[in-house]
């Protein structure tokens, strides 16, 4: 039986015409990272030459193991949590740039997922008077982004997979892989 992961990978390039990085984020599934080099160009097709600058198998989030189920299986284990992608934006005095800070979230819904992102320290320490850390305004918080990642997996992996939530206490963090990985390398 194969051992099927769910990856979150910052994708990063320079495409013509702009002066700096760009970066996206992709989920997707695999056994290894390299397994997942085809959906990657996929997902953006736009980038002429991509890097990895992070990436992470994700196996815990809040307290929750997370698992990649064969989408056959999804009668015996329904999920009363959802795993949300957060991409909070905010600003720091004198520095012309808006930062960003991408967090993982399990709730039972958008919002509960919301207030887990307004207790990082990011939102409480990135921003200031006129300039607050921010989510979607529809969420009643600015708030950059909010996804439900099982909404957001091509289509290869939406038909043939589901993720399986089970809360388990203890579990060690999932390991951040940081720093530029050439796409050969992969």
């Amino acid at each position: 039986m194969a051992d099927w992961k769910l990856y979150m990978v910052l994708l990063g390039c320079k495409p013509p015409g702009r002066c700096t990085e760009q970066h996206d984020i992709f989920f997707g599934i695999g056994e290894t990272l390299a397994d997942l080099k085809t959906a990657m160009q996929q997902f953006w097709k736009e980038a002429p030459k991509i890097h990895i600058d992070a990436w992470r198998e994700v196996g815990v989030v809040n307290g929750y193991r997370v698992t990649v189920e064969e989408r056959a299986a999804e009668a015996s284990y329904p999920n009363s949590q959802t795993l949300f992608f957060i991409n909070l934006g905010g600003y720091r005095k004198n520095e012309f740039d808006e930062f960003h800070y991408k967090l993982l979230a399990v709730a039972a819904t958008s919002g509960e997922a919301v207030q887990s992102a307004k207790e990082t320290a990011f939102y409480r320490h990135t921003g200031f008077e006129g300039a607050h850390a921010h989510i979607d305004d529809k969420y009643g918080v600015d708030v950059d982004d909010i996804i439900n990642i099982e909404e957001i997996l091509s289509v290869q992996y939406k038909n043939r997979y589901r993720l399986r939530l089970q809360q388990q206490a203890g579990q060690p963090a999932d390991t951040l892989h940081l720093g530029y990985l050439k796409w050969e390398k992969i």
